[in-house]
């Protein structure tokens, strides 16, 4: 929706109590927006792209054999998983499932709670990781690195440190749709 377009009131949900005027975006602000939400999904999905072609890993997958590899003894509680790979722990189940159907990553239940489980990364699956993580980097660096100066890319990670700061700080996440549910 163009900056200075606003929607017909008649498409809005009904509210309750006095309507507020949505702080609508500046040209400049809707043209950052855009060429983020463009830029970030092209950037994702060519990575994912080169990773499935040249590892047969999704880059979900890549992303919980690194949060393994990190820890020590390559092990982790399924929710500090979830956490981690800012995953909602239903779809890191699922994607446990698969990295165990390959060997890659096995479940163990969790030695101080029986009822939660424990992800580890298998030696077979830090293989795996080992294998994909130069094409991974490179892809990183061609895709996002490269085009950007020295000082833009200290600029972007300040940047994006600000957001996701400010997104913990207000408890804002999308991944909480079951984190009453056991491990």
């Amino acid at each position: 929706m163009p900056a200075k377009t606003k929607p017909s009131m008649h498409a809005l949900p009904a509210q309750r109590g006095p309507v507020k005027e949505p702080r609508w975006l500046s040209d400049d602000e809707q043209a950052m927006w855009r060429s983020y939400i463009e830029s970030t999904h092209m950037l994702m999905d060519r990575l994912d792209q080169e990773l499935q072609r040249d590892s047969g890993i999704p880059h979900t997958y890549y992303e919980v054999l690194v949060r393994l590899s990190e820890v020590p003894d390559r092990r982790l509680r399924m929710s500090a998983l979830a956490d981690r790979s800012m995953s909602s722990r239903s779809r890191l189940s699922h994607a446990v499932a698969r990295l165990e159907e390959n060997g890659w990553v096995r479940r163990e239940i969790c030695p101080t709670d029986r009822r939660g489980q424990v992800a580890v990364l298998t030696d077979a699956g830090f293989a795996a990781l080992a294998a994909a993580a130069p094409g991974h980097v490179e892809g990183v660096r061609a895709h996002l690195l490269d085009p950007l100066t020295p000082e833009q890319v200290k600029q972007l990670a300040d940047i994006c440190a600000i957001i996701a700061e400010r997104l913990r700080e207000t408890g804002s996440s999308c991944f909480g749709d079951d984190e009453n549910s056991d491990d």
